[in-house]
């Protein structure tokens, strides 16, 4: 790969890093623009992974010494990751590829849909712990994306984030911190796994990788500094994005566009909906809240 690929690459890296540290997604962005310099897909997928291990890395150091992280859950969160993870890695994919689109888009509409009807989650600290019904469902939610950030990672801190706001009733600083350090472990799992595989780039790896430890760092500073307002906002336009362009992605792959513009119109609601939320759920809100959580 020529020098100035090298330097164009970094630059989306750096830009995506910094994002992402805030909303997740990276992948998303990542492996695509590797793909489209040429960089096989297997080699991408790895040697991307090396390089988020090194963002989380740098996206967690600004919150340590702040009392963000909540330490309660973590022993257990860790260990779900590392053993989801590493059945990621090892499998590859647990389902066929064409249905991970869908998959991805319609758990992200999940959490639109949520967020929509409860629009103080994750903005003010919550009293008290949550049921055990939402606990045990936010462990095994950890576990199942663990499998799924061990194998691609697109979209994976996007929803950890989500059980955390939703299931775990963290603020968004604190649930952006605690994910970041959890995502150290299943970057770093599947990492290894793919090093001996012999998938990782390293050249390449090591100067994304360097990059986003800076956009990582940047981030979690910008997170320090933003109201959990702002965080929830930057989250939900992600949430929106990232539910489009994977139901798009889906429908293209079955060559339906009827379909194709259903879906597009279905994400575009719902970015309009995050953005101007009507008053008649809050009653539904209330019910979740006394109900379930």
């Amino acid at each position: 790969m020529s020098v100035g690929s090298i330097l164009i690459l970094a630059v989306i890296f750096l830009i995506a890093s910094i994002i992402s540290t805030i909303a997740g997604s990276t992948s998303l962005i990542t492996v695509p623009v590797m793909l489209e310099f040429g960089v096989d897909p297997r080699i991408a997928i790895a040697t991307n992974m090396l390089a988020l291990t090194f963002m989380s890395v740098g996206g967690t150091l600004p919150f340590f010494g702040k009392g963000i992280i909540k330490t309660g859950r973590l022993p257990l969160l860790i260990f779900l990751t590392l053993i989801g993870s590493i059945l990621g890695a090892l499998l590859v994919i647990i389902v066929p590829s064409k249905s991970m689109p869908l998959i991805i888009s319609l758990s992200t509409i999940a959490v639109a849909i949520f967020s929509v009807t409860n629009r103080n989650a994750g903005l003010v600290p919550v009293e008290g712990i949550p049921s055990p019904i939402a606990e045990i469902t936010g462990y095994i939610a950890t576990f199942i994306l663990g499998i799924y950030g061990g194998f691609f990672s697109g979209g994976y801190v996007t929803l950890l984030t989500a059980v955390c706001v939703m299931l775990f009733r963290m603020t968004f600083v604190e649930a952006i911190a605690t994910t970041k350090l959890i995502n150290i472990f299943s970057s770093l799992i599947a990492t290894l796994i793919f090093m001996k595989q012999g998938l990782i780039d390293y050249q390449l790896g090591v100067i994304l990788g360097g990059v986003m430890f800076i956009g990582g760092a940047i981030g979690g500073r910008m997170t320090l500094k933003l109201s959990n307002v702002w965080l929830q906002r930057i989250y939900l336009t992600v949430v929106a994005i990232l539910a489009i362009v994977t139901l798009r992605k889906s429908q293209q792959q079955h060559h339906s566009d009827n379909r194709n513009f259903v879906t597009s119109v279905a994400g575009l609601s719902t970015a309009f909906w995050l953005l101007y939320p009507s008053t008649k759920y809050k009653q539904f809100s209330s019910m979740w809240n006394r109900e379930i959580l």
